[in-house]
């Protein structure tokens, strides 16, 4: 797919443009095939459905969580146990942006105690927001064990974590930007990749 570009300028820089070019790595065909494939593994890794929660983070992890629910239930014929879970407040760098938003932590009336827990998410980079998810879900309960899906695993981890699923594993340089739209909050489902030209 031919790159699209966009150009933006800013202070100290009026005369010398950035324009981002970006490109499609994963289409809507491409995001469903790969949720299909992630909700299969969860199953046959877990023997089925039973004491299983999904926990989205937000914000594009909630609407893959339910996805995945969804695929779940239809393959096992029962409703599956879905949340989100926000890490906000559990974030490293949360004194360098003081002014994030707190997002909707929403778990099952069943709690997540013993249960296990698939955090869901759409790009795993650093690791630290996973850090944060487990920190968060040790305030809220005590999971019999807990498990990783995200939709792409772009590298350049931080820290020793690494997703039990992975729909995609897209190498990229620290420069870039991985970019997940999804219908639920951007009309359209994709994945691009964002590089900055001046």
């Amino acid at each position: 797919m031919t790159p699209t570009r966009s150009t933006s300028s800013t202070a100290g820089s009026a005369s010398r443009p950035q324009t981002a070019l970006s490109r499609t790595v994963l289409e809507a065909a491409d995001i469903s095939r790969a949720l299909t494939r992630i909700a299969h593994e969860i199953l046959e890794r877990n023997k089925g459905a039973a004491d299983l929660v999904l926990l989205g983070i937000p914000s594009r992890g909630v609407p893959l969580a339910h996805r995945l629910a969804a695929r779940i239930a239809a393959v096992e014929g029962s409703d599956v146990m879905v949340g989100s879970l926000d890490v906000t407040m559990y974030r490293d760098d949360l004194r360098l942006k003081p002014a994030r938003a707190l997002e909707r932590t929403d778990l099952p009336p069943e709690g997540v105690e013993g249960r296990t827990v698939v955090l869901v998410d759409d790009v795993l980079f650093s690791g630290r927001t996973i850090r944060a998810a487990l920190d968060a879900l040790g305030d809220v309960g005590r999971p019999g064990r807990v498990q990783l899906a995200v939709l792409v695993d772009r590298g350049h981890r931080e820290l020793p974590i690494r997703a039990d699923y992975v729909g995609k594993n897209l190498p990229t340089s620290a420069g870039e930007r991985v970019r997940v739209r999804l219908e639920e909050m951007d009309g359209s489902d994709a994945v691009c990749i964002e590089t900055v030209a001046r």
